[in-house]
């Protein structure tokens, strides 16, 4: 059987699989549905320093072959996270990862240095991408001088992996990329949401009450594709693929195009065993095209020139 496993910096991934922040819970949420010690890896909901009370509602809309969301970050705050979630989640057998954001680059440092104390949460997302909240988020993600300044100050305070999640939302994203590589960043994440909206006709008003919100699923997936191969050319550190992924065969596509790993995300909510099928998706895949270890795919897009 071919090794699925995979090195995210210091951290080792058992399969390239994981789940992505806000579509997964904290994980137990999903153990009536799949076996959680399966995953590579889960990336839990948003955390921040502060309790959020999100966005108001509504702030979920269905669209053609995906959905906007703008929930907002709603979350009860590192020190209840802690308290009260940590202990829950420790002893899972899988790598718990937490999606850190902020609103000030001091409330990211303080969120951060909460999860470095946590002798099992072995990474941190640093959420600079968020379109979704009014002070921060995408903001520090669409201007490489301010990525550089969030990521060199959470360095800083956080000596384990540290992962960077990507904003779409910008002219080139590779530009992001190479300043949080140069501020100590140990692998990025991309993509996170594309900026959209939807409209109600009858009522002539948004759908969402903020107007715009986050785009995700199958329709966002060309575009986090092409993200990822060019970040793959920019950068040396390892790329966790995310976009629209809901088959081995997306994974497969991600991998090629210079994914280290992948996040699943939005196929979630429609397939709660969706994980575990393109982990074994995965395994069989390599089995037939006799590939040893599932690394031999990373970045092996064939082009002719």
């Amino acid at each position: 059987m071919a090794d699925l496993s995979v090195n995210i910096g210091a951290l080792r991934l058992k399969n390239p699989v994981t789940t992505a922040s806000g579509t997964f819970g904290y994980g137990p949420e999903y153990a009536d549905f799949i076996d959680l010690s399966r995953l590579g890896g889960i990336f839990v909901k948003g955390t921040t320093a502060e309790a959020r009370e999100g966005n108001p509602y509504p702030r979920m809309a269905e669209t053609a072959s995906g959905m906007l969301n703008a929930v907002g970050l709603q979350n009860k705050g590192a020190d209840y996270f802690v308290e009260h979630i940590y202990p829950a989640i420790k002893d899972l057998d899988t790598a718990v990862m937490v999606n850190v954001s902020g609103s000030s680059i001091d409330s990211y440092i303080a969120c951060a240095e909460k999860m470095a104390t946590l002798e099992k949460v072995p990474a941190i997302e640093l959420n600079i991408s968020c379109p979704n909240v009014k002070k921060g988020g995408m903001a520090f993600g669409v201007s490489a001088a301010a990525a550089a300044e969030v990521v060199r100050a959470v360095r800083r305070v956080y000596n384990k992996t540290l992962i960077v999640k990507l904003s779409p939302n910008v002219t080139d994203i590779t530009e992001i990329a190479r300043a949080a590589e140069a501020e100590g960043a140990d692998a990025v994440s991309l993509i996170n949401t594309l900026l959209g909206m939807a409209i109600d006709p009858i009522r002539r008003r948004p759908v969402l009450s903020t107007i715009t919100g986050g785009l995700s699923g199958p329709c966002v997936k060309p575009v986090a594709l092409r993200m990822v191969w060019q970040t793959y050319k920019a950068v040396k550190i390892p790329i966790i693929g995310l976009g629209g992924i809901a088959s081995w065969q997306d994974a497969v596509e991600f991998l090629l195009a210079g994914a280290t790993a992948i996040e699943v995300g939005t196929a979630n909510f429609i397939d709660p065993g969706v994980s575990v099928k393109i982990i074994e998706g995965l395994e069989h895949y390599c089995e037939q095209y006799g590939f040893r270890s599932v690394k031999e795919l990373i970045g092996q897009l064939l082009i002719n020139n």
